[in-house]
């Protein structure tokens, strides 16, 4: 069954308790306990010594595995009674009071969220009164997350209409939810009857959605592992190579390779696979003067083509003034 992000969460706060309690707990017991593989355990793992009490180094998990136990050092630490500064507890108080007001968040959650809000404002005092000055306002993709986590617990049909970069148009189409998942943006993997099969979405990219009483009939698929990141190339797909400045050193970070070499200005020399080369021409343009594609051949002709065909519309434009007139 499909995990949504809401139950990832509650599972990762139990899976905190269990391991202080279980010093050198076993990999293997551990995923047995939690009704999850180790690959899902591992990923949890990776995720939790980014959590803590406070933003402070100090303050957050010391969580590690030798890749068959798992040690909790600073157990004690954590556990020690909290408190929260004055820029701490209004940034609390104002996502919290932010978190209750998602559409299509469960009555049982937004209960509990509000209780614990109660109790910290009563805690927090003077700052209390501060933060209620503040709000905040979720974009869109805060209420499509609600949306689509209700669909996923609740087993129900969502339509969406999606915006799809490649095409760059809005298409619409009705979708059976599988899972929430985060690589870097936020993504829903569903079953997708206008393409009858298995197709991955952007939440920052659905232009609208509607929950539909229509129940959810996904087939039954094998999920994909993701802890090497969305995008996992085959060693036949076509090799690309990208030299990056300094301002471009991020593309090593976000994009699986085979190699990036250092160049004597700072830069990069990146080799990769993709199963899509001309996808990389977006990258070549959004890299600007800090990046550009070398090989193929074919493929840095017409990033070239298309970075000049870009500025040649934005002079057009700036010739044009803002009435339109030349």
């Amino acid at each position: 069954m499909a995990t949504n992000a809401i139950d990832q969460t509650r599972r990762m706060l139990s899976l905190v308790t269990y391991l202080r309690e279980r010093p050198g707990a076993h990999i293997e017991d551990v995923a047995r306990a939690f009704g999850i593989t180790q690959d899902e355990l591992i990923s949890d793992l990776d995720v939790l010594p980014m959590c803590g009490t406070s933003f402070r180094g100090g303050d957050l998990l010391d969580i590690d595995t030798d890749g068959e136990r798992i040690w909790w050092h600073n157990p004690d630490d954590v556990a020690a009674p909290l408190r929260l500064a004055a820029d701490e507890a209004t940034a609390l108080l104002v996502a919290a009071r932010a978190v209750a007001t998602l559409p299509g968040l469960r009555e049982g959650d937004r209960q509990a969220l509000l209780r614990a809000t109660a109790k910290l404002e009563a805690a927090a005092g003077e700052v209390a009164g501060a933060s209620s000055r503040l709000s905040v306002t979720f974009e869109s993709e805060g209420g499509v997350f609600a949306d689509v986590d209700r669909a996923i617990s609740e087993r129900r049909r969502l339509w969406l209409r999606y915006y799809s970069p490649a095409r760059d148009e809005l298409t619409e189409r009705e979708v059976d939810p599988i899972r929430l998942f985060a690589v870097g943006h936020t993504y829903m993997e569903a079953w997708c009857r206008l393409s009858e099969d298995r197709r991955t979405f952007r939440l920052d990219r659905v232009a609208e959605i509607k929950l539909l009483d229509e129940p959810s009939a996904a087939p039954e698929i094998e999920l994909r592992d993701l802890s090497e990141g969305l995008v996992q190339p085959a060693a036949e797909d076509p090799e690309v190579v990208v030299e990056v400045g300094p301002g471009g050193r991020w593309v090593a970070e976000y994009y699986p390779h085979d190699s990036a070499e250092e160049l004597p200005d700072g830069g990069l020399r990146v080799t990769l696979r993709t199963p899509d080369p001309a996808s990389l021409r977006r990258l070549a343009l959004r890299l600007g003067r800090d990046g550009r594609i070398v090989s193929p051949a074919g493929l840095a002709d017409s990033a070239r083509t298309a970075a000049r065909d870009a500025l040649a519309a934005y002079e057009s434009a700036d010739a044009r003034g803002p009435g339109g007139l030349a």
